[in-house]
């Protein structure tokens, strides 16, 4: 363990009273709204056929994505300047998206181009649109300042084209607010939660870094008992059961804001395991959360051998997942009843990840006032 950073927490004054953040108590974590000036996944790419239309959500904007026949996808706000009635609702019409209603037609930019019982473009109303990209096999919108989207990088989820790799995608909504997800993954002291699962496993904490945008915490795992398994085996080889046995495997959990991955590398410092994932709000008070995520895992000297786990190691991340997803929720609903963040944190690392989080986030208000601006063409 880091006794530097227990220092910060029992040395320096902090007392568990006031260990909730070390960002102080004016700010609420669960009233930060996640910051929109960033590329966000909304959908697989797969989802969204030519010539359709795809209603997706961005906190408490409502976007619809557009592939026409020719020419890459687009992204709208997802009401028609008329009636506000969804285009999702619509019909693609060649390069454009006509409104289900009166028929009013709009273009990529978002500007009415056919009034069609006037046919003057210049008595319609345009929507916002917003900056697409298509990257690893996900549709990627930019909703904050679209000034910001060409000098903001594209995240490469992962090992998804590497042959070297096979990659499994998940895209659970859970209900709660999307920090409780980073705070879950960064913290593996948890692992007496998935006891069911993994057995008698300890994590050991084995140090951490910071920077200006990202916090990094690396574990090792130890098993004390319990069967191992098949799923684990087949990442981190056998282990003997029945008494403890170091794993001289490194995890690395990262917040790299707003995205997060978890990264395995074995005792030569190969990476045999690598998972990318993305928390979006879906509601208002991002009190609601899509997730998508991809886990890549490198395939063994007997390639098929991974083929045929395959459908064991879906399962039993699913289960994990599964307990994490209850456990968050719970956490949600506390602070639902409480009406504000009353946890008591004293783990540094998670400290400092509340802290990048509060940072590099909005206020609610500010959030929602934006949002409310979400309509407006620009």
């Amino acid at each position: 363990m880091d006794m530097a950073g227990f220092a910060e927490v029992s040395g320096a004054g902090v007392s568990v009273r006031d260990a909730g953040t070390a960002a102080g108590p004016g700010r609420d974590l669960r009233l930060t709204d996640i910051n929109p000036d960033f590329w966000y996944p909304v959908a697989w790419s797969s989802k969204l056929a030519k010539g359709k239309s795809l209603a997706v959500r961005f906190g408490a904007l409502p976007v619809v994505l557009i592939r026409p026949e020719n020419g890459p996808v687009y992204a709208l706000y997802d009401r028609c300047a008329h009636r506000q009635v969804p285009l999702s609702k619509g019909k693609v019409d060649g390069d454009v998206v006509r409104c289900c209603y009166h028929g009013w037609a709009f273009d990529r930019t978002g500007a009415c181009v056919t009034v069609p019982y006037l046919n003057r473009p210049e008595n319609g109303s345009g929507v916002r649109s917003f900056p697409v990209r298509e990257q690893g096999g996900l549709i990627f919108i930019f909703p904050g300042n679209p000034d910001l989207a060409a000098g903001t990088s594209v995240p490469w989820p992962c090992q998804v084209d590497n042959p070297e790799f096979r990659t499994r995608k998940f895209d659970p909504r859970v209900n709660c607010h999307y920090t409780f997800m980073h705070e879950n993954l960064m913290d593996m002291n948890h692992q007496f939660l998935h006891r069911k699962q993994m057995g008698q496993i300890t994590a050991r904490f084995l140090g951490q870094d910071q920077g200006e945008d990202f916090v990094e915490a690396r574990y090792s795992f130890a098993r004390r008992g319990g069967e191992q398994p098949l799923a684990e085996r087949l990442i981190f080889g056998k282990h003997i059961e029945g008494r403890e046995q170091p794993v001289e495997e490194i995890v690395s959990v990262r917040t790299t804001y707003p995205y997060q991955t978890l990264k395995i590398h074995d005792k030569d410092g190969d990476l045999i395991m690598d998972l990318w994932v993305a928390y979006i709000p879906v509601s208002a008070d991002q009190r609601e959360t899509q997730t998508f995520g991809l886990l890549s895992v490198r395939r063994p000297k007997w390639k098929f051998l991974l083929d045929l786990a395959w459908p064991v190691l879906g399962i039993f991340t699913d289960r994990i997942f599964h307990e994490d997803k209850e456990v968050v929720e719970m956490e949600q609903a506390a602070w639902d009843e409480q009406g504000r963040d009353r946890n008591v944190e004293v783990f540094p690392v998670v400290r400092r990840l509340r802290d990048l989080l509060i940072r590099c986030g909005v206020p609610h208000e500010a959030g929602t006032e934006a949002a409310a601006r979400g309509c407006v063409r620009r």
